[in-house]
């Protein structure tokens, strides 16, 4: 009996413990000025977004999604939303992997992958067809986009053609001799191998560079591990663009001094866990990296996720030398380590106004069985050397039958927050039949009677099944971040 007792005590004493982590974990503190918008009225197969803020008129944010291309503007840093209309290509079938930003002049970019269909399954330039990489461009904030967009590398139906994908724009907007450069990387898939290639634009986005290989070696051809894979770029206050990706479980940076001309020979400068993996209830996951600088101290970052506590996390590494050296990694979320709580599809952003790091992630520490997630922010203040976890979002959503897109995303101006993401609401019950209607027994078919086709049914119309894409916006100053 009396080691029952004890057994009994140890025990209750480990719960108690184990169930103080789990509330810990939860309680994260409500991100100052949290607002949530919905930017799709209903569902639909709506993922990946990118958000972006005028530099030239923070009152101006415009975010972007698929699928097709969709963007919505704020014209009051975020207050109020409204979708825009003509975004999306319409001599193509399908239009994607967005990105956006604006550049020194206050113009509006979307960046988008277009085809008809893709080739064979992960491996997508085995049986490719015409596809490519377009910019359009809004001069008035994202309100209204221009009829044509432009061609940053298109392929015409050809054998043997590559499958151009998941591009992201980068602007530079600094006071060097580069300002108004435009710059799109991009994952070009081969029949025998993948590549980081990138194409510059000089004249507002009008027109664009040849392609070169930025890439150190190029990577296996199938969208898995061992890919080049995952483009991001950053440009510093003088001019020089720094690009990142993930390849061989290692994230790769490249530099350029001279305004996307050439660039230094790609190392790898963090080692990472497998940067593709699985995750329950979704049909994949990855965890590439994204690159910020600082504008005032020039301190770099770069976040990502890995496995290397054996559940997902969110990591950060800085560079105060212009890229040569990196910081051990910081753990970004902060619930107890090996807990099983997996945190993913980050993204990144600093504040060029206070130089403040924010990432936003999906977060499951609140899920004992790893099925939920809600929105989280983190916030470093003080260079990437700690993050301080805000609950964005406190309804937790899960996520099954949908595709539920590769990346989220984030901007920030002068202490004003705006995130990103894609969520599925839950699926509305079946409408119960009247008391009546279960009574009426089913009539006995005649042989001579013929069937009634489903197609010439009538059947009650279905709630739509599908994701839908939110917006955050979060205040750390209480002000307007407007001039």
């Amino acid at each position: 009996m009396c080691f029952a007792r004890v057994l009994n005590v140890t025990l209750l004493i480990a719960t108690v413990a184990s169930l103080s982590l789990v509330l810990g974990a939860q309680s994260l503190p409500k991100a100052p000025g949290a607002e949530i918008f919905a930017l799709t009225p209903e569902p639909g197969d709506f993922t990946e977004p990118s958000v972006a803020v005028n530099p030239n008129n923070p009152r101006q944010v415009v975010a972007v999604f698929q699928d097709n291309v969709h963007a919505s503007y704020s014209e009051d840093t975020g207050r109020t939303w409204k979708a825009a209309e003509g975004v999306a290509p319409p001599n193509y079938r399908v239009s994607g992997d967005v990105s956006t930003t604006f550049d020194n002049q206050g113009h509006a970019f979307v960046c988008y992958i277009a085809f008809d269909k893709l080739g064979t399954f992960n491996y997508w330039a085995h049986g490719a067809t015409r596809n490519g990489i377009f910019v359009r461009r809004s001069l008035d904030g994202g309100k209204t986009w221009e009829a044509n967009h432009f061609p940053v590398a298109e392929q015409p139906t050809q054998p043997g053609i590559p499958f151009e994908d998941k591009p992201y724009i980068v602007a530079d907007t600094s006071n060097s001799k580069y300002a108004g450069s435009l710059y799109v990387g991009w994952t070009r898939w081969r029949i025998a191998d993948s590549q980081i290639v990138l194409s510059r634009s000089t004249d507002d986005g009008k027109t664009w560079s040849t392609p070169v290989e930025i890439d150190r070696h190029p990577g296996l051809p199938r969208d898995d591990n061992g890919a080049a894979e995952g483009f991001d770029g950053a440009v510093g206050p003088d001019g020089r663009l720094y690009a990142t990706w993930s390849q061989d479980d290692d994230i790769f940076l490249t530099i350029s001094k001279d305004g996307g001309k050439t660039f230094s020979r790609a190392r790898p400068i963090i080692h990472t866990a497998p940067i593709m993996f699985a995750i329950q209830t979704l049909d994949r996951a990855n965890g590439f990296p994204q690159i910020a600088i600082d504008p005032h101290s020039q301190k770099l970052f770069v976040t990502w996720s890995d496995y290397r506590n054996g559940d997902l996390d969110i990591w950060c590494s800085t560079s105060t030398d212009g890229g040569k050296k990196w910081s051990e990694a910081v753990r970004v979320n902060n619930d107890p380590v090996h807990d099983g709580a997996d945190q993913f599809f980050q993204w990144l952003a600093v504040d060029p106004v206070d130089g403040v790091a924010s990432v936003v992630f999906y977060d499951r520490r609140g899920d004992p069985t790893g099925r939920s997630q809600t929105v989280t922010l983190a916030r470093s203040t003080d260079g990437g050397q700690t993050f301080q976890n805000y609950a964005w979002t406190s309804e937790p959503f899960e996520v099954h039958d949908v595709f539920f897109g590769d990346y989220s995303g984030l901007a920030a101006y002068g202490g004003r927050v705006y995130g990103a993401w894609t969520e599925q609401p839950p699926t509305p019950p079946e409408p119960e039949k009247k008391a009546e209607e279960k009574k009426v027994e089913k009539k006995p078919q005649s042989s001579a009677e013929p069937e009634t086709s489903k197609s010439e049914k009538t059947e009650e119309a279905k709630p739509r099944r599908g994701t839908v894409v939110k917006l955050g916006v979060a205040d750390f100053n209480g002000t307007s971040a407007s001039h």
